[in-house]
């Protein structure tokens, strides 16, 4: 068994293959600016998708592509409470009036005193 083994290689850790006729995919350099200053060059295979945005090497911030403006920001709706759609169901005074139910059904005496006050 000895006599089958390669002798000076280590497993899965050098190849033998050379790049002799070997044609490399054609690439373009991206550059992308950061907003500290950095400069972040990529590069990518021509037939790929630049993205927009990439992140910065040196500090981890959002760097854009060279040339881009930055997309405008998405429309925030700003987020309902549970006030919000109260008022959309019910009016001030119709809340008021309930109140006055559900804190006569509570305490009868503390609800009669409101009411002569």
């Amino acid at each position: 068994m000895a006599d089958r083994s390669l002798r000076g290689t280590r497993l899965g850790a050098s190849s033998f293959e050379d790049d002799r006729d070997i044609e490399l995919a054609a690439r373009q350099v991206v550059s992308f600016d950061c907003p500290q200053g950095h400069l972040t060059a990529v590069p990518m295979a021509e037939e790929a998708e630049v993205p927009v945005q990439w992140e910065c090497r040196e500090c981890g911030a959002t760097a854009l592509r060279r040339g881009y403006q930055p997309p405008p920001p998405k429309a925030v709706k700003p987020p309902r409470t549970h006030w919000d759609m109260l008022l959309e169901r019910r009016s001030i005074a119709e809340l008021e009036a309930l109140l006055e139910e559900r804190l006569e059904l509570i305490n009868p005496r503390a609800a009669s005193r409101r009411k002569t006050a």
